[in-house]
């Protein structure tokens, strides 16, 4: 980074030495008209034995000028530059890295689910290779957890559903039943909203508390309140309320995402967890 401001700014010192070799140019010329004058004069006013003449005063105007300075702002200004260079390495490292909240787990993930190589989106695709029947892998429920868990503070993160016709998304305990058919409700250890038949959404409540929605979202944000024992459901778009609970939380919480089945080539796309923006306290 340092090695691109130094050129930037050798650069602008060049033009700048160019800018004065130019100015000098035009005066060489111009002396170059002056000459013949002068000699002229000179040998109108040499006579022997008297003192040496003078040019003129216009002649000396002409041809009489100040030493060379250097021009201002020839120098790299390296405290401008290596005072602030941490900071602007990572201005120019913001343009080019996303971050992203929630980093889906393959290894809790029901065999039919098929992930994008960052693990930030999943698809519901079918017989897949055999994959271990691992303690932590939900074997029947078409679901994903998300790496890591909470067991403190306030998260957030946003899930694109696009025009899927159903799926399922929220949080869930890591005790949870992982094996068989699932109750999704927070009797059970969910807490999740879910869409279904395309415009049926619902709280995953005992039973489900259906949800009459001003706008189809596309995106979904869950703000989860680990302490307070929220968590909150929004249209990311408008930011619009679509449910909240509100419970005692005493395990680590899991994000989950359910992209549920592929019906006659319906329900393809992919669920995907949304980047994240990154911003710098400059003080």
């Amino acid at each position: 980074m340092w090695r691109v401001y130094r050129r930037k700014e050798g650069r602008q010192a060049s033009w700048r030495v160019e800018e004065e070799a130019e100015q000098i140019s035009e005066e060489m010329i111009m002396l170059e008209k002056v000459i013949p004058g002068v000699e002229m004069e000179f040998r109108d006013d040499v006579i022997p034995g008297k003192a040496f003449p003078l040019p003129s005063a216009p002649c000396r105007a002409l041809c009489t000028r100040q030493n060379p300075q250097m021009a201002s702002g020839v120098l790299i200004d390296m405290a401008k530059h290596l005072g602030s260079l941490r900071f602007r390495v990572w201005e120019k490292m913001l343009e080019t890295v996303q971050y992203s909240p929630i980093t889906l787990d393959p290894n809790t993930a029901t065999p039919w689910l098929a992930f994008s190589p960052d693990l930030t989106a999943v698809w519901y695709a079918g017989a897949q290779p055999q994959l271990p029947d691992n303690p932590e892998r939900c074997d029947l429920c078409v679901c994903v957890l998300g790496a890591g868990g909470f067991v403190a503070g306030r998260h957030c993160w946003e899930v694109e559903v696009g025009d899927k016709p159903k799926w399922d998304l929220g949080v869930l305990w890591e005790s949870v039943q992982r094996k068989g058919i699932l109750q999704v409700n927070p009797a059970h250890g969910f807490w999740a909203v879910a869409l279904r038949d395309g415009g049926q959404y619902s709280a995953c409540t005992q039973p489900w508390t259906p949800l009459a929605l001003q706008q189809k979202p596309q995106r979904v944000r869950v703000l989860l309140d680990y302490d307070k024992g929220e968590v909150s459901f929004f249209n990311a778009s408008d930011m619009s309320h679509i449910y909240t609970f509100r419970d005692r939380f005493h395990d680590r919480i899991f994000p989950f995402v359910s992209p549920c089945v592929s019906e006659n080539g319906r329900n393809t796309q992919a669920l995907k967890i949304c980047p994240a923006k990154v911003s710098i306290l400059h003080q």
